[in-house]
């Protein structure tokens, strides 16, 4: 169809032009790369000449492992996250600083995200009367946070481990590194050595990536969970080692949509969701995902515990998959008998589990039982899958064979069922 006034080859040169507009359009809205997918997760690992450094050290921090740098670590964030408007960089030097409690508070008015890079050895000062709440370094409040390098955070927990062996009514010991508040933030390349409490406790958040953590503690070591999780949403967590006396990835009221993936797991308790149904009116967990996982000489692989007699909630809407057991004591277990400390276990769990699918799980195992379902009478387990499960004895000989046990819970089986399917 023509147009009045204007030849063919005119039209031409217009329809050229135009989609040469066109393309360009679509060209400049194609460049602003997502940190926090796992290929870019790195981009922040070096400095960008637009941001502005801000060094512990030129704030008074003691990189020779005398004195308390604690001041001098909030001053050098306050000067980054408050008091600076374009990008910001906290470096934290090679060398040993000591610090009590410290709080690094948003929200901030530097450009999003702020960087703290890690490259020192932080050792946290052994006085726990200096900790007058449960956590060592707190993010607070933070939208847009990137915790990088290839530093520790060694807590020196020994000195306080041995004050609450046995004791139930202890306070909790601080966690290494609290995430409370913080939306969009990425944990990368660092080492949790030796925590007082939990090494990593993410609460109240949203979008946190852990990414190329390593973190260590005895097998003796009390309560020094490897990742704690609760409240919390969009939590992605891969290609982390993790060693501790407690759960590697404990994720309690409130975890929701948590993906775990290639995981190193031992020695620990293994992964855990709960304990569930503790406290009155808890916040329902689902949506949890874990793949590719290692689980080497730890007490448990995949747990799932709730209290008895505890008040209404859910957790639904889990899938573990392709897993590894290597002398693992209970690779599958459901318990909702879970009674630390002392309960009342004639008053049944009111946590309803469902949809829950274990799918291609191998390995050995040094119990008799590798499948143990302990479902609530009152609410049974719904719609659990266990597919091509493949799990070998390594125990002592006697005792008969493997088998599994399933309470009060509606399982489905397919392919491989080893040990035999339960009924």
């Amino acid at each position: 169809m023509a147009i009045a006034g204007m030849s063919s080859h005119a039209i031409l040169i217009l329809c050229l032009a135009a989609l040469a507009c066109q393309a360009a359009a679509t060209a400049v809205t194609l460049v602003v790369p997502d940190i926090f997918r796992g290929t870019n997760l790195g981009v922040h690992d070096k400095v960008d000449p637009t941001e502005k450094i801000f060094n512990v050290l030129d704030h008074g921090a003691k990189p020779h492992g005398s004195g308390d740098s604690s001041i001098a670590f909030i001053q050098t964030w306050i000067a980054a996250c408050r008091n600076h408007t374009g990008r910001s960089r906290v470096v934290i030097p090679e060398g040993t600083f000591k610090t009590g409690p410290v709080i690094f508070e948003g929200p901030c008015n530097c450009s999003k995200p702020i960087v703290v890079q890690v490259s020192g050895t932080i050792k946290g000062l052994n006085d726990i009367s200096l900790y007058a709440e449960p956590f060592w370094f707190l993010f607070e409040r933070v939208e847009g946070l990137v915790l990088t390098g290839n530093g520790v955070f060694d807590g020196q927990g020994s000195s306080s481990w041995k004050n609450i062996v046995g004791c139930s009514s202890c306070s909790p010991l601080p966690a290494s590194i609290k995430f409370n508040g913080v939306k969009n933030g990425v944990i990368r390349g660092i080492t949790s050595l030796n925590s007082k409490g939990v090494h990593v406790f993410l609460t109240n958040s949203q979008n946190i990536r852990v990414r190329g953590v390593n973190i260590s503690a005895p097998d003796t070591s009390p309560n020094t969970d490897g990742i704690h999780i609760s409240s919390s949403n969009n939590i992605k967590i891969a290609r982390v080692h993790i060693g501790t006396g407690d759960d590697c990835i404990g994720m309690i009221q409130g975890s929701t949509n948590v993906a775990i993936n290639n995981v190193v797991c031992g020695p620990g308790h293994g992964i855990s969701i709960g304990s569930l149904g503790k406290y009155q009116n808890e916040s329902d967990v689902r949506g949890i995902i874990v793949k590719k996982t290692t689980f080497f000489n730890t007490d448990n692989g995949i747990r799932i515990k709730s209290w008895p007699g505890s008040t209404p909630s859910r957790a639904s809407g889990m899938i573990f998959q392709d897993l590894n057991m290597q002398n693992v004591r209970n690779p599958i277990i459901i318990d909702q008998e879970y009674c630390a400390g002392g309960c009342n276990k004639n008053q049944p769990s009111r946590v309803q589990i469902s949809n829950v699918h274990y799918i291609n799980i191998r390995g050995t195992t040094a119990s008799k039982i590798a499948v143990d379902f302990i479902c609530s009478s009152q609410f049974p387990c719904k719609n659990v899958e266990l597919r091509d499960i493949n799990l070998k004895y390594i125990g002592p000989s006697n005792g008969g064979p493997i088998t599994s046990i399933c309470k009060n819970a509606e399982v489905g089986f397919g392919g491989i069922q080893n040990p035999p399917a339960c009924h």
